[in-house]
């Protein structure tokens, strides 16, 4: 079955030759034989890639609207499922700045919670389209590109774990089911209850009881996203597991997208997963990325 993904990307993402919707696209060229996928890319961001790389990328591409025209709120529409008028995607590509007024618009921000909501990958930096790309190879069968090694440098990275109340619970089963993997980053960093929690799990797996597995800051509320923010900016985290909670009122709503904005800022660095399908679709993939490697 063919994937479907829609692909968006603010303006200072597309308007020149070394942009990073054009760096992404043609890096990602030879990752993309094999794999059956087409992007459901809205107006200048298709134009964009018609005008760069032409041929290389038209298979590929199905034109929408501009965003003027409505072409990000039909994409909206698609996460949700659609109208017996239009196909479903299985996901999105939106490429932010989020300096840039319309990455606040009402259907910009729909996009994402929608996503959220129907627990489909939402991928708003540069490092994640590139290694997304290579989750959905692994996924199809496909032999892991020699570019795009998905746990290459692991070792030397830091992740954030972090999830609402209500996802909590999705958090731990996550970390308990990949926690070879996690174990092998450099630090983990987490916000309050969450990151005590973590730490309990990882006690009862055998982790030496005298050290942390998880570094914990503040709760959210407290301004715990805030400081994960600087380690972001700082480049000093690559890799954010944000579980959120979309159906309900949030007090620190703004230092929840501080730490977004934060991502979108070191998007040629920074990677941030969503929903615990999207992280461990990804973790899936490196899984099987790794056990090839060690045959």
């Amino acid at each position: 079955m063919t994937l479907r993904f829609g692909l968006a990307a603010n303006r200072r993402h597309h308007e020149h030759a070394g942009s990073a919707l054009l760096q992404w696209a043609s890096g990602c060229a030879t990752q993309l034989t094999g794999l059956d996928i087409k992007f459901i890319a809205v107006g200048r961001t298709c134009d964009a890639l018609m005008t760069g790389l032409g041929p290389c990328m038209e298979p590929y591409l199905e034109r929408y609207p501009y965003g003027r025209d409505g072409g990000l709120m039909r994409l909206v529409s698609l996460v949700a499922g659609g109208t017996e008028n239009s196909v479903p995607i299985d996901g999105v590509i939106y490429l932010i700045d989020p300096v840039d007024a319309s990455s606040t618009f009402p259907e910009a921000l729909a996009l994402k919670r929608q996503c959220v909501t129907h627990r489909k990958p939402f991928i708003s930096t540069l490092a994640g389209a590139r290694e997304w790309i290579e989750v959905e190879r692994i996924h199809a069968g496909l032999e892991p590109d020699t570019q795009t090694h998905m746990l290459t440098g692991i070792d030397n990275q830091v992740v954030a774990m972090i999830a609402h109340d209500a996802l909590k619970a999705a958090m731990l089963d996550f970390a308990d089911a990949h926690f070879d993997v996690l174990s092998r980053f450099s630090r983990r960093v987490a916000t309050g209850t969450t990151g005590h929690q973590l730490n309990d799990l990882a006690w009862s797996r055998g982790w030496p009881k005298g050290e942390v597995w998880v570094d914990r800051y503040k709760s959210g509320p407290l301004g715990g996203d805030a400081q994960i923010a600087e380690l972001v900016l700082d480049r000093r985290c690559q890799r954010v597991l944000f579980f959120e909670d979309p159906h309900v009122a949030r007090q620190h709503e703004a230092d929840i997208q501080l730490l977004e904005r934060a991502v979108c800022t070191v998007g040629e660095y920074a990677i941030c997963a969503n929903t615990p399908e999207m992280a461990h679709r990804w973790v899936t993939a490196a899984e099987r990325c790794s056990s090839r490697a060690s045959c």
